[in-house]
């Protein structure tokens, strides 16, 4: 008879390293009272057969801060807990075969140096000393990171798991959760059952699914929504090679394969471009310590690759062809934080073949935010609030993890779309874009206009790092709506009405601005939390006394829904529903925005009869909607909310009468450069839970002396202590250069800081980007006062840098 504790602070299901790694932290952090339960046996699902590579640059700076926390707890674990990690920092190198490629991994050397990474680009002379076994043939660049590694990932959960029972943590194998119990929205505990047969449930308002590939099936046990999925994952280990030596972990992206060398074998593993979703009818109850059959032909093209890249393939012998499942996400990126179905239901899980390098920082983090309530950091790249609920659809899954698993080594270039698993969410008037050249990209499940193309003109990305093939196309987009008008689809809007008579009261407690204004007015504002960071960014539209529309991005919707459900007192009454596919958003914006409307509607659109920041009802066409005055680039300009069922007939009625005026039909690339040039911040880049809304120079959308909000505190003492940064607009001088983000700030010849965002200014003659710099006791004119330059691929270019937006400082032509 297996015994348990009836009661326990938090419940961790999965004894991988992620739960390990869990449990190790909440013990670190004093938590006591805590069960692991595993299924079968420690790391029997992906860990035990993992390849261990250790490499501590990420695409973020606060991914790269956790994957170097890994490393650090790695190198310290054996002193503490006696079990060897076989952790060595025996650096590793990856190589480009093209130029596409080489551009790449030079910006990634520079981001390492804005993130304190370790870094140098290596010629292919050194390259030969370095990797002496390796056929340089057609190598372009190099680049090398030393404090990178490898290590034994079975050991590495065996480490954390013996530290966490050290702290008292209760680690329970051949245990099997049955049930997540849940009451009123919230976990009351868990439900399970033993190999012995023995059954038994543990109270606890915490459980935490860490179950690698089976995540998705528990989850759904519970209503909550975890897209992932296996994949087969194939490596090959030769023989003992004499003479091998120690080497730093290789990688060939451009011919999807990595190399390490352990034991004095080589290691050959592959990220292939179109990967084999596996388990998708279940995954077998008694799976443990399990491989999965062998498909050499699969493997052989890699197999033909590296052979020729490193020819003592050619003489090993091969020890183990290796085939293991390992769980993939629609977006490369795993999962973390608390499911927004359920109270109390926290995830980690889902990490596409990085859960070694990635489970310690992981566990350390969200045991932070177990313990403090919010997230030390900026998590909101792996926050499980991102995912769509349809993406846990298997047939979805199916299509997308066969890609996603490629994408781990294919040319990362700015801009790419997922090639599977489209067309999901459509707006209206999809269609009617689509026939009239729409380019669509998709964001959290929904095809978006991104650009259009001409007649004869190919529909589709060709990408690269310098300009893409549809630059001229968003070019032209986006002078349309400086000079003329453009009208954008918009209709991916998050669109949540929150009524009932403590309606005003409950935002206004939320949210940074007055909320409680007239109706009709619209309010530009952020939801913070106690830190003063930005939690969201949105526009609260007073639609009547009791009734508000608040408008948030398409990707942020869930998030912004679990914020402000989290905060809904039973006690209030207010009423917070998700309206977004029951309105099209059609976004018409340029100086002839106003003749446009006039002639399709007999309603007054002057400044005097609608304000800017003002909402009307309007007529347009034979329809009825809601003309909104605001602006996300700069330009006089309406947002026309119109119900979705009206949505392609008010569409038409704006083309017909834009015509004599010259309307362009316009995508997201050119609102993204057009809002960069007004300096416009982009939530999820330019703020998020971290940045202060101070620093991010929003202090106009905050108002102190309203009362009461979450995030008060916060925003009157960094009042009175000063600024530590600010963000800042930059603008290249050299018309040449393109900025995406990450780029690094370099200030009178030091690096500084890093653009959290980027694109180019048309209107403005160069590339744009914005960014934080330090400056503590600084003020303004001191902080400009500095020479400015870019980074990019290890090049500097001079910047011009401003604190106003560059583009219309006054905002004059948004009030035209």
């Amino acid at each position: 008879m297996t015994e348990l504790p009836e009661k326990a602070r938090a419940v961790i299901i999965g004894g991988g390293v992620s739960g390990c790694s869990l449990a190790y932290h909440l013990a670190k952090l004093g938590w006591r009272d805590v069960v692991l339960l595993e299924r079968k046996q420690l790391t029997s699902g992906t860990t035990w057969h993992a390849a261990g590579l250790v490499g501590q640059l990420r695409g973020s700076q606060n991914m790269t801060r956790l994957a170097k926390y890994s490393v650090d707890l790695y190198a310290r674990l054996e002193d503490e807990t006696g079990v060897a990690t076989g952790l060595r920092q025996n650096g590793s190198i990856s190589v480009a075969l093209t130029g596409e490629r080489r551009e790449e991994l030079l910006r990634q050397a520079s981001l390492a140096r804005a993130f304190g990474v370790e870094v140098e680009e290596i010629g292919v002379g050194d390259l030969k000393v370095m990797y002496p076994h390796l056929n340089a043939d057609g190598v372009v660049a190099a680049v090398h990171l030393p404090k990178d590694g490898q290590c034994d990932p079975a050991n590495i959960a065996m480490a954390l798991a013996r530290g966490a029972r050290a702290g008292g943590v209760r680690i329970a194998e051949g245990i099997r959760v049955s049930a997540v119990h849940q009451r009123d929205g919230r976990v009351t505990g868990v439900a399970w059952a033993a190999e012995d047969g023995s059954e038994g449930r543990i109270e606890s308002d915490i459980v935490v699914n860490c179950a690698g590939m089976w995540a998705r099936e528990l989850g759904r046990m519970s209503g909550v929504s975890i897209p992932l999925h296996a994949c087969e994952h194939f490596y090959l280990v030769t023989e003992p090679v004499e003479g091998l030596g120690r080497l730093p972990v290789l990688r060939v992206p451009d011919e999807c394969a990595y190399y390490k060398e352990d034991a004095g074998k080589m290691m050959l593993g592959a990220f292939e471009p179109r990967a084999k979703p596996w388990g998708m009818d279940g995954i077998p109850e008694d799976f443990c310590f399990d491989q999965l059959p062998e498909d050499f032909a699969h493997f052989e093209p890699i197999l033909e690759k590296a052979v020729h890249r490193m020819p003592l393939m050619a003489e090993a012998g091969i020890h183990t062809f290796f085939n293991g499942p390992e769980s993939f996400t629609p977006d490369d990126r795993y999962y973390l934080g608390e499911a927004p179905e359920l109270r109390g239901y926290w995830i980690a899980a889902g990490y596409n073949s990085i859960g070694i390098v990635s489970s310690g920082g992981a566990g350390f983090a969200l045991a932070q935010w177990l313990e403090d309530g919010e997230p030390p950091f900026d998590l909101w790249e792996v926050d499980i609030r991102r995912a769509e609920p349809f993406m846990s659809n298997r047939a979805y899954l199916r299509e997308r993890v066969s890609e996603t698993l490629g994408l781990l080594y294919a040319d990362h270039f700015p801009y790419r779309q997922p090639a599977t698993a489209r067309g999901v969410r459509r707006s209206p008037v999809h269609e009617h874009l689509k026939v009239r050249g729409a380019v669509f990209g998709e964001t959290a499940g929904w095809e978006r206009a991104n650009w259009f193309a001409a007649e004869g003109e190919p529909r589709e990305y060709r990408y690269s790092w310098k300009r893409q093939n549809w630059f001229g196309n968003s070019r032209a987009e986006h002078i349309a709506v400086r000079t003329g008008v453009g009208l954008f689809d918009m209709s991916s809007f998050g669109k949540i009405r929150v009524e009932g008579r403590d309606a005003c009261a409950f935002l206004d407690r939320l949210c940074g601005n007055r909320i409680d204004v007239e109706p009709g007015r619209i309010v530009y504002t952020q939801m913070l939390n106690a830190r003063g960071g930005v939690e969201s960014d949105l526009t609260v539209t007073r639609l009547s006394e009791a009734a508000f529309l608040l408008v948030v991005p398409a990707a942020t919707l869930r998030r912004d829904l679990a914020w402000l459900r989290r905060h809904l007192d039973s006690e209030r009454h207010v009423a917070i529903t998700d309206v977004t596919a029951g309105e099209a958003v059609l976004s018409l914006m340029g100086p002839k925005a106003r003749e446009v409307l006039a002639a399709c509607s007999p309603d007054d659109f002057s400044n005097d009869a609608h304000p800017f920041g003002h909402m009307r009802e309007i007529e347009i066409g034979y329809g009825l909607a809601r003309a909104h005055r605001v602006t996300y680039v700069g330009e006089l300009g309406w947002e026309i909310y119109v119900s979705a069922d009206m949505a392609a007939h008010v569409f038409e009625a704006l083309e017909e009468a834009g015509g004599p005026h010259g309307l362009k039909l316009c995508g997201l690339h050119a609102l993204d450069s057009c809002r960069i040039e007004k300096a416009f911040r982009h939530f999820g880049h330019d703020i998020t839970d971290e940045d202060h809304v101070l620093e991010a120079g929003l202090s106009f959308a905050v108002k102190p002396d309203k009362g009461d909000f979450i995030g008060r505190d916060a925003v009157l003492r960094k009042h009175e202590a000063g600024l530590e940064r600010r963000l800042v607009q930059f603008r290249l001088t050299d018309p040449e250069p393109l900025l995406f983000h990450g780029e690094p700030i370099v200030r009178d010849g030091a690096i500084v800081g890093y653009l959290t965002s980027g694109n180019y200014g048309h209107a403005l003659g160069g590339a744009v980007g914005l960014g934080y710099v330090p400056c503590p006791g600084e003020s303004a004119k001191e902080l400009l006062a500095s020479g400015y330059e870019i980074e990019i691929a290890g090049e500097r270019f001079p910047a011009e840098a401003s604190l106003r937006p560059i583009y219309d400082p006054k905002a004059e032509r948004v009030r035209m």
